[in-house]
C-alpha cells in the first residue's frame, strides 16, 4: 500500500492524544514510537477483509471538527457522556489543550475516528469489532470478550475498557446535559464513540437527516454552542460535511497511517497543514 501524500500529526502530538485518552505519560511515550511501525506493517501487510459497506449509493457518516472555532467549554463532553451513559473515567469524547508554533492555545476534542480502514477491525479475533454499510465502526458487546486487541490497536486511543460493574452508580452529567438513551455497558467489555448511531438510525427511520435534523444528529454535535462540530453524509456532496470539505483545509489524524479515519479537522490559525 503506497503512503498517502497527506498531513500528518507529530510524534508529540500523538502523545498528547494518547495522554488526553487516559493513558499515562509514560506509556504514551512507549505507546507513540512502537504503534507507529506496527500500525503500518498491520495495514500494509492485510488484505482488506471482506465486509458489508456499500458505495455511493450508501451514506458515508462522517464529522468536520472546527478547530478554529472551539472555546475548550466540553459541552461536547457533557452532552457525550449523559446521552451514551458513558462514566467519568471512560469519557469517549475527550478534551485537549495545545498550542500553535505561534503561541496560540486552541483545543481539540477527539471522538472515535471511524476510521474505514480501521487497526481494530483487523484485530478482533470474534468479529466484535465491524464495519456497518453507512462506514461506522460498530461494537457487538454480546460478542465481545475483552480481550483489548482493538485498544492496544488503535491508534488514537479512542477506545475504553469497561473494568466494573457501575450498577446504579450515577452518570453525573444526566439530567443536565442529556438523559441516557442506550443501555449501559456490561463489565468486561471495550467500549468507545457510536455517532450516536441510535439516533442516526432511529432518525433516519423517521425520515429525518443527520446532521440536519437535531434528533438525528450526534448529541456532541447538538451541545456545541459556537457551531464548531458538524455532521452528515461524506457520499453526498451537499451535506454540510462535504460542502466544508471541499471548501475548506481540512486535515485528519495521522493520515500516514492510512486508517481513513472519517473525522476532519480545520485547523486553528497558525498551524499550518
Amino acid at each position: 500500500m503506497s503512503e498517502p501524500n497527506t498531513t500528518v500529526i507529530s510524534r508529540r502530538d500523538l502523545i498528547k492524544v494518547l495522554v488526553g485518552a487516559g493513558v499515562s505519560l509514560g506509556a504514551a511515550v512507549v505507546l507513540a514510537d512502537p504503534l507507529q511501525p506496527l500500525m503500518h506493517q498491520l495495514l500494509s501487510g492485510l488484505e482488506a477483509q471482506p465486509d458489508e459497506r456499500g458505495g455511493p449509493c450508501c451514506p458515508h457518516w462522517g464529522m468536520v471538527i472546527d478547530l478554529s472555532k472551539c472555546i475548550g467549554c466540553e459541552y461536547c463532553v457533557y452532552a457525550c457522556q449523559a446521552t451514551n451513559d458513558v462514566a467519568d473515567d471512560m469519557r469517549w469524547n475527550i478534551h485537549l489543550v495545545d498550542q500553535t508554533p505561534t503561541g496560540r492555545t486552541f483545543h481539540i476534542t477527539r471522538p472515535c475516528l471511524h476510521c474505514q480502514n480501521a487497526p481494530c477491525v483487523h484485530v478482533c479475533p470474534v468479529g466484535a469489532t465491524y464495519y456497518r454499510p453507512d462506514g461506522l465502526v460498530a461494537m457487538d458487546y454480546a460478542k465481545c470478550i475483552g480481550c483489548r486487541y482493538c485498544q492496544a490497536a488503535c491508534p488514537y486511543g479512542a477506545r475504553t475498557f469497561n473494568w466494573r460493574d457501575r450498577g446504579d452508580e450515577p452518570n453525573t452529567k444526566a439530567p443536565e446535559w442529556g438523559t441516557p438513551e442506550v443501555d449501559r455497558r456490561p463489565r468486561g467489555v471495550v467500549e468507545k464513540c457510536t455517532f450516536c448511531v441510535h439516533r442516526l438510525d432511529a432518525g433516519l427511520a423517521r425520515g429525518l437527516t443527520p446532521g440536519v435534523d437535531r434528533d438525528a444528529t450526534p448529541a456532541c454535535v447538538n451541545a456545541c454552542p459556537v457551531n464548531a462540530r458538524h455532521f452528515g453524509d461524506l457520499n453526498d456532496p451537499d451535506s454540510p460535511v462535504s460542502r466544508i470539505i471541499a471548501s475548506t483545509p481540512t486535515l485528519r489524524l495521522r493520515e500516514d497511517l492510512g486508517t481513513e479515519a472519517s473525522v476532519y479537522y480545520i485547523p486553528p490559525e497558525g498551524l499550518a497543514l
